[in-house]
């Protein structure tokens, strides 16, 4: 019953997706079988869209609701996505910034006399987290009949890694060829803390570009939008009082096509036209920070929440000071 419960979702996925869904699981460090990810997705979103179709009939927006409903689905499934792609992302670097120190103690191994696959094993410390569970499993493997080499390749298709890939690489052509091996890991340690010190060097100089999003997405584009929004209120009062004095229209002086008319843009309209600008504005702006600062824009999702928080409170926060000071210089 339970293999028939796993095996379920997969008949209705190609298999090219299951076996993309299962790497990245495992890439991302889950404990799930592509099965479970794909029931998470797709229960959450029959939930999702069955919720947004529910909640936008009850506020009467019957028209679009199941259109919406579906939307909110895929939204779900995308923002599921997004959490996988940022465990992946999160996990390489904690892994890049461990891998050095990890050769280090691997080369030390090495030259006291201890085979590679012992060296490795001996150098998985519990410091290590993840690093030294999947040294760990790469060793069962290799004691359980499979060849070193494979091993390997096993262990760096965990991670996403330009850098542990490279290494491993290198380590494969020192076997096959013959070098020092200590030697060899040692100056791969070397190289990476060298890397990831200059990289900390560039988005050190980078940080003024850092803070000029910032300003641009956190501050002005709100109190833009909040501006503008108070100015189409404003003028949406002003034009009511005129139409009311007036209920047979203004009339025409002289030139007839310059008649004047009202605006075409409703308040409510454009407030929630503000309202997604604003977000999409400040989520881009995280991503972006982030692909400048580390090199990463899937790190900036982390900051997507809080940069959307701002967003809100500065718009909500300008659009009632200049509410308040178009109401006390105009009476409106």
């Amino acid at each position: 019953m339970a293999q028939s419960t796993n095996t379920r979702f997969e008949r209705y996925v190609p298999i090219g997706i299951v076996r993309m869904i299962s790497r990245e699981a495992q890439m991302a460090g889950l404990r799930r079988s592509a099965n479970q990810v794909l029931q998470i997705m797709a229960l959450g979103f029959v939930a999702s869209a069955v919720l947004g179709t529910i909640i936008l009939l009850v506020l009467h927006w019957g028209i679009g609701a199941p259109v919406v409903g579906i939307v909110a689905g895929a939204v779900f499934v995308v923002v599921v996505y997004m959490i996988i792609e940022y465990m992946i992302d999160s996990r390489k670097s904690k892994l890049e910034e461990m891998f050095p120190d990890y050769l280090q103690i691997a080369s030390a191994n090495l030259r006291s006399g201890i085979a590679l696959d012992r060296a490795m094993l001996l150098a998985a410390r519990p410091e290590f987290t993840f690093l030294s569970d999947d040294i760990k499993e790469m060793n069962r493997k290799i004691f359980s009949g499979e060849t070193f080499e494979a091993a390997l390749k096993d262990f760096s298709a965990k991670y996403r890694s330009y850098e542990l890939n490279h290494a491993v690489r290198m380590m494969l052509e020192a076997l096959r060829y013959g070098g020092a091996m200590a030697d060899l890991l040692e100056h791969i340690s070397r190289d990476l803390r060298n890397q990831q010190l200059i990289q900390k060097e560039v988005a050190g100089q980078l940080f003024m570009y850092s803070i000029f999003i910032a300003f641009a997405a956190l501050i002005a584009a709100p109190v833009l939008y909040s501006l503008t929004s108070q100015m189409i209120v404003v003028t949406d009062t002003v034009w009511k009082g005129i139409l009311t004095a007036n209920p047979g229209g203004l009339p025409t002086t002289g030139i007839s096509f310059l008649k004047p008319s009202p605006p075409k843009i409703d308040p409510s309209t454009y407030h929630t036209f503000s309202l997604i600008s604003i977000a999409v504005i400040t989520g881009f702006a995280s991503l972006i920070m982030s692909a400048i600062t580390s090199g990463s824009a899937l790190k900036g999702l982390k900051y997507l929440p809080v940069f959307m928080l701002i967003g809100f409170v500065i718009f909500f926060i300008g659009q009632a000071f200049i509410g308040s000071l178009f109401s006390s210089l105009g009476g409106i």
